[in-house]
């Protein structure tokens, strides 16, 4: 974060403001305040964790088998036996609609031979009465159990019992989500503050604009890391310090989850010479309703001026405001859901990053990218779009991302590398090693981590 006297240089330079935030007892919905810092101490990180084979395992074993995981929104299975198949590691799931309305999840496996009943691949989706297998033309009904088994006689040990393999499935904020574990903890007791922090949001009035999957050259937790930390923009990002405040941010760990909050609309305080209103702060600008080219007043009070118009043209533009703070209408409320969502909550948008692992490869993952807009009040919804994948390189993601993505498969690399010994991790670096701390309270129990392990 740098030392005093580097804080107070830039204290004293004409493009630094430090930012204003509102008091907690101020937020409509959304808590604003600052959460405790966790004492975490300050070892490295083993890099072998992002490359190791037997520590993939385990984290298969004794994590992504033991959380509660996104699944499809709910809308986007509305009428009873429409599903969407989801994917995690080596498993595929088939979330399902019931006749009574409900929600359940299946593993995507018929139980005769093993076939998939549906096509493998994440938002493979449909509608059906029952699900065929088309191997042998077992079928099975909405709920899991059987239905027809072509010649049964021919069994002499009969059906296997049950049907197909259930897992557990629950809802929470328009979506469906399951866990693999046996008896996993509640969905609301696993998400602790995060339906209080993001109720506020009109997350329902939101359509779907990017569904993209892109196959990455790193450990999904190498991408975890750059999602979750704000020191990169200036070495990865240099134009975002034109948009954004990076330095000094509020951090927030909770007990699985963590945030950090971001001024949109702003400059770094990295920026020594204050420039004309940059490009994609007239874009924030214009997304408001200020014409740029009317606004004589100093930079640094762009961020307000925009809170206020909104606030107070909010509703003629058919957007809710009522519950968020006037930090919400222009900033990034930043979440990590563990293990692998890292969410970008906004006044008129929503992104979801996910992070999945490989099945069989540490230094490959995948990256769901989801990207909702606000649909203001009385306008039409636009049809959402349709899922894709791709690999990294063929096509654009868009600018920063695409920074991103150019960068981690050389993290990835490094972390091989006999002259590298451990992340080194900072405080700007905080959710970083709580991100780890949580994973290690999965594999080895709350507070282990025996010595020599990754």
């Amino acid at each position: 974060m740098g030392s005093a006297d580097d804080f107070l240089r830039r204290s004293q330079s004409p493009a630094f403001t430090p930012v204003k935030r509102v008091r907690p007892e101020d937020s409509p919905g959304t808590p604003a305040g600052k959460a405790p810092d966790p004492e975490l101490g300050h070892e490295v990180i083993d890099q072998r964790r992002y490359f190791s084979a037997e520590f993939m395992q385990l984290e298969w074993e004794k994590m992504w088998t033991q959380v509660w995981l996104l699944g499809p929104r709910l809308i986007d299975i509305p009428e009873p036996g429409d599903y969407e198949v989801t994917e995690i590691g080596r498993e595929s799931i088939l979330v399902v609609r019931q006749e009574g309305g409900g929600v359940r999840a299946f593993y995507n496996v018929c139980q005769h031979r093993g076939n998939r009943l549906r096509a493998a691949g994440l938002g493979s989706t449909g509608d059906s009465r029952s699900f065929v297998c088309a191997y042998h033309h077992w079928e099975y009904e909405l709920d899991g159990s059987y239905r027809r088994i072509p010649d049964l006689d021919t069994f002499p040990q009969g059906c296997p019992k049950g049907g197909l393999k259930e897992v557990h499935c629950d809802t929470w904020g328009g979506f469906a989500w399951f866990s693999l574990a046996d008896r996993p903890e509640p969905l609301k007791s696993f998400l602790g503050p995060i339906p209080q922090h993001l109720e506020p949001y009109n997350l329902d009035r939101m359509v779907q604009t990017r569904d993209i999957t892109v196959e990455w050259n790193c450990n999904w937790k190498t991408s975890v890391d750059a999602f979750n930390e704000s020191y990169h923009v200036q070495g990865i990002h240099p134009q975002l310090l034109y948009y954004l405040h990076d330095l000094d941010i509020q951090i927030d760990c909770y007990e699985k989850h963590s945030r950090y909050l971001i001024p949109f609309g702003t400059l770094s305080p990295r920026v020594r010479k204050p420039p004309a209103i940059p490009e994609p702060i007239k874009t924030i600008m214009k997304g408001a309703g200020i014409d740029p080219a009317d606004y004589d007043a100093p930079i640094n009070n762009i961020r307000r001026d925009v809170q206020k118009h909104k606030r107070q043209y909010g509703k003629t533009q058919g957007r809710d405001y009522s519950r968020l703070n006037d930090d919400q209408l222009t900033d990034d409320y930043h979440y990590l859901i563990f293990p692998n969502l890292s969410l970008n909550v906004h006044a008129d948008d929503f992104w979801i990053f996910r992070q999945r692992p490989h099945p069989t490869d540490p230094d490959r993952m995948f990256y769901d990218i989801l990207t909702y807009d606000l649909v203001p009040e009385g306008q039409e919804w636009p049809e959402r779009v349709r899922h894709r994948n791709w690999k990294h390189g063929d096509k654009s993601i868009g600018t920063v991302l695409d920074q991103d993505a150019a960068n981690l498969p050389g993290v990835q690399a490094g972390m091989h590398s006999r002259g590298f010994g451990g992340l080194w991790i900072g405080r700007q670096e905080l959710r970083i090693r709580h991100f780890h701390k949580v994973l290690d309270d999965y594999i080895y129990g709350p507070g282990g981590h025996p010595p020599g392990a990754p």
